[in-house]
């Protein structure tokens, strides 16, 4: 499908990228081979977010619960990660992305910092779409060091408003979400971006991630372009 010409389209799309094992289960597969095929799904979408001229992705790619996981299945998803960072930089490099990750990400392993700073520095001066992977990330968390951080500033704690409380974000530059899209069926937010999501517009869908191709994403870019955004605000 295509999207009309007049459509507005979101400026940061935010995505809960779920269903991966659930696929796999479905395939008698063991559950990495999901994720094998979600990264695919991540080529795909980061592509299409580049040709449609959307400036900031954000990708929820693995949380601070997901340690909870078995010690297998977290060390296969580093390794994955270690090496898609490094095999992903020529193609990224070549549409202009621009690369960011947030998230506690000093509790990563040594490789898959190495990768994140690597691809970071590669793809500094790109203009195009940008990128960001949460990686160990949670919104509770990132709001606790916000917190942390502001109170170490005795200056600003005197006069803190919500404004100045945002510039303590993980990257504080990085603009509010303006739709969150969630895959796999399940219907809430999971600890994602909670300080940033206060306006943003959610669109849950049953489709898991493996399946949630270029298609997909047009659907909810229309129901997206269809919904009236007033913040609070009413509509004259």
């Amino acid at each position: 499908m295509s999207l009309e010409s007049s459509a507005k389209l979101p400026r940061h799309i935010a995505i809960i990228m779920d269903g991966n094992g659930r696929w796999a289960k479905k395939r008698l597969m063991p559950r990495i081979m999901g994720h094998r095929e979600g990264i695919r799904r991540v080529r795909e979408i980061v592509r299409a977010c580049g040709e449609l001229g959307i400036a900031y992705l954000t990708l929820y790619t693995f949380s601070t619960e997901n340690w909870r996981r078995s010690e297998t299945e977290v060390s296969e998803l580093m390794k994955m990660l270690a090496r898609l960072l490094l095999s992903e930089i020529e193609e990224l490099d070549k549409n202009n992305v621009r690369f960011e990750a947030i998230g506690r990400l000093d509790a990563l392993p040594s490789e898959v910092q190495k990768g994140l700073r690597e691809m970071r520095d590669r793809l500094a001066s790109n203009t195009g779409l940008v990128l960001v992977l949460a990686l160990n990330y949670g919104g509770r968390q990132e709001i606790l060091d916000m917190a942390l951080a502001v109170s170490k500033n005795v200056a600003e704690l005197n006069s803190v408003d919500i404004e100045s409380f945002s510039r303590y974000q993980y990257l504080s530059e990085l603009p509010n979400p303006d739709l969150l899209i969630r895959t796999g069926g399940e219907k809430r937010i999971s600890n994602f971006l909670l300080w940033q999501i206060a306006y943003t517009e959610l669109y849950f869908t049953d489709v898991l991630w493996p399946e949630f191709n270029k298609e997909k994403l047009m659907y909810a870019l229309e129901d997206y372009s269809k919904r009236e955004r007033r913040f609070g605000g009413i509509e004259e």
